[in-house]
């Protein structure tokens, strides 16, 4: 799904609440401007029963070139990610549990 058929379906299920699609875009742009603004501060966006947003810091490492087989270094950088709640509790059910049996 794409940003536009987002809006769409969203616009669909606000049809009750009496919003535009206009509106619903107005109101996905400010959402992502304001996820986007608190992820660049390094702030984390949890949405309870969605997922989180985070920042994570990558530390600089050394890897090889695969077809000069020649040592590099690869920069510190900043990652964004999702994470979804059915992931974490997947990962919290099952996989913790597992290694607790163990």
């Amino acid at each position: 799904m794409n940003k536009a058929e987002l809006v769409d379906a969203l616009a669909a299920q606000a049809s009750e609440a009496k919003l535009t699609k206009k509106q619903v875009e107005a109101v996905l742009k400010a959402f992502i401007d304001v996820v986007t603004d608190e992820l660049k501060k390094g702030e984390k966006v949890q949405l309870v029963g969605f997922g989180t947003f985070e920042t994570v810091e990558r530390a600089e490492r050394k890897g090889r070139n695969p077809q000069t087989k020649k040592e590099i270094t690869i920069p510190a950088l900043k990652q964004y990610f999702f994470q979804s709640l059915k992931f974490r509790k997947f990962f919290q059910l099952f996989i913790i549990d597992y290694y607790e049996i163990r």
